[in-house]
């Protein structure tokens, strides 16, 4: 991959799965750090760790932060 793409996650379901779309397409529920990082590297990025995923300023995080997976109230 020659440039890192765009990647957003969504608010933590009632599961604490959050739905991650990387470019234009959804790739997949995270539960963890990990679990995004694992996602980029089959999409084609190489060397990206799950401390790049949380700090990364191409990672759109929606309704809560990095280190939130659980939905709100749970």
């Amino acid at each position: 991959m020659t440039e890192t793409p765009h990647v957003i996650v969504y608010p933590p379901a009632e599961d604490g799965g959050r739905r991650v779309r990387v470019g234009n397409r959804f790739v997949g529920m995270a539960y963890t750090l990990h679990d995004i990082a694992e996602f980029l590297c089959q999409a084609g990025a190489e060397d990206v760790e799950p401390e790049d995923v949380a700090s990364a300023d191409w990672v759109e995080w929606r309704g809560a932060g990095p280190n939130v997976w659980v939905p709100p109230g749970a």
